[in-house]
């Protein structure tokens, strides 16, 4: 996928109620941008970090861009863009780049679907039967390691989607959740134990139940991101952090 417009770059001021941040061009411009995003953020940008930034001119919008990239205190980049991950494995999905899932014969994108009113991202059908698929961007990553972890803030809604997938599996139906690891210089990816317990606890009782856990990272520049590897899953690695929420 290129980025289309252009991406422009500039260096982040701050970021706040939780959509919005303010940004300096090279060329001294100050904006208000959309802050696609609405996790913690954490470990993902830093006061006068690079970002890079799609700009419209559609005399609709309130305001003149969208937040795509940042760089992360690490060094990496991160897309921060959580609405470009469906379109990523969509788009990786057609190409046959997501081996596990290759020979489907239709592609349904937000089915209704459980017992608690969800929406699963895709459905893909096969000769066989169906398969129900989540997918989450991840863009929580740290200093000193290649492991990259999710969730990057409480997500009371992702342990739902556990559940239901966790019911498909026990049903005899094939249940995925997909990290799209929308992060550089990534291995691996775990649950994030030590910001959200519960969640971990779910995908590990999801992953019991049946339910298949794949990880794919990407390839991540200015100019374009596609999912390009398979990446491992660690269902029990935990870090030393205080817990972090959003309102």
């Amino acid at each position: 996928m290129r980025f289309y417009p252009e991406l422009e770059e500039g260096r982040l001021i701050q970021r706040y109620k939780r959509f919005l941040a303010d940004i300096e061009t090279p060329s001294g411009e100050r904006l208000t941008i959309h802050c696609p995003n609405t996790g913690s953020m954490f470990n993902c940008m830093m006061p006068n970090g690079r970002v890079w930034f799609s700009r419209s001119n559609d005399p609709k919008r309130k305001l003149p861009g969208t937040w795509e990239i940042s760089e992360t205190p690490q060094g990496r980049f991160a897309c921060v863009n959580t609405g470009r991950a469906n379109k990523l494995v969509e788009e990786a999905l057609l190409a046959g780049v997501i081996t596990e899932l290759r020979g489907f014969t239709a592609l349904k994108r937000e089915v209704a679907y459980g017992q608690e009113n969800s929406r699963v991202d895709f459905r893909l059908d096969y000769p066989s039967g169906s398969l129900f698929l989540e997918v989450k961007s991840v863009t929580l990553g740290f200093d000193d390691s290649a492991v990259a972890a999710f969730p990057d803030a409480v997500t009371q809604r992702g342990a739902k989607h556990l559940r239901e997938l966790a019911v498909l599996a026990r049903q005899g139906v094939r249940a995925v959740l997909l990290y799209c690891v929308n992060l550089t210089g990534i291995e691996a990816v775990r649950p994030a134990e030590e910001i959200d317990a519960a969640y971990a606890q779910a995908l590990r009782e999801a992953v019991a139940a049946g339910v298949e856990v794949l990880a794919y990272g990407v390839q991540l520049t200015p100019e374009e991101v596609r999912v390009d590897r398979r990446l491992d899953v660690h269902l029990t690695e935990i870090r030393a952090l205080s817990p972090v929420s959003v309102d």
